[in-house]
């Protein structure tokens, strides 16, 4: 069935596994002993912001290494086609808009940039001075200010919330690509494109915790089914 009117799209860590973004997880579930969830709270950077920068520092510094996968380039393709068309993504790396995603909506925040402790703004900091072990301080105060990863840590609230409900609350279409369906809120934003009457697709590499929530699903690795996927949709 060809895709019409308002699309909009989510995207969560599975479509950035499959260009190698590393989980900094091993298998028992630590990083250099420490749980993840320990070095990405406003607790953890509070109490030992050290091991927090060194944990978003390897981070950063991984962007360097990774490039977009088919699944990055067939979104984008599908931003092109589409009428109107929203991407709201859970990843925090830059893959979407190097794969050619103009219309990207951060919920997580993002790794290129950083954050003024003290006034909140942001900047895109990925100079090499701004990759290594020492804090980096900011651009806007006059004696400049550390920065903390422009990330929405455990326990904090998402970025953009109220345009992420607004587009997903007026779409026809709303697709969710390579998300487990376990984090909130993101993982309910089908329970409210449903509501609102939109067409729910799901692709996916396994069927995930709330993969009976969708009207149409695919199973496999976004990379090699969704190419072929927009050009159905778009040839119907």
């Amino acid at each position: 069935m060809a895709l019409e009117g308002r699309v909009v799209v989510l995207t969560g860590a599975g479509v950035s596994a499959e260009s190698g973004v590393r989980t900094f997880r091993d298998n028992d579930g630590l990083w250099e002993d420490q749980r993840v969830e320990d070095v990405a709270t406003p607790e953890a950077w509070i109490r030992d912001p050290t091991m927090v920068w060194r944990f978003y520092q390897a981070r950063r510094n991984q962007l360097l290494e990774v490039d977009p996968n088919p699944a990055h380039f067939a979104l984008a393709e599908l931003e092109s086609k589409a009428e109107s068309f929203t991407l709201i993504t859970q990843n925090v790396d830059d893959l979407h808009e190097r794969g050619g995603n103009s219309s990207v909506i951060h919920m997580h925040g993002r790794l290129r940039s950083l954050r003024c402790e003290e006034t909140g703004r942001s900047e895109v900091r990925m100079e090499r001075g701004d990759l290594g072990a020492d804090f980096v301080t900011c651009n806007c105060c006059s004696n400049g200010s550390r920065m903390r990863p422009d990330i929405v840590w455990f326990g904090e609230i998402p970025m953009e919330l109220e345009s992420i409900y607004r587009e997903v609350e007026n779409c026809d279409v709303f697709i969710v690509i390579g998300s487990s369906g376990h984090v909130y809120p993101a993982a309910g934003l089908v329970n409210l494109a449903n509501s609102c009457g939109a067409r729910s697709i799901l692709v996916n590499f396994e069927l995930p915790i709330n993969g009976r929530d969708f009207d149409e699903v695919h199973i496999g690795k976004a990379g090699e089914i969704l190419p072929s996927l927009v050009d159905v949709w778009f040839d119907s």
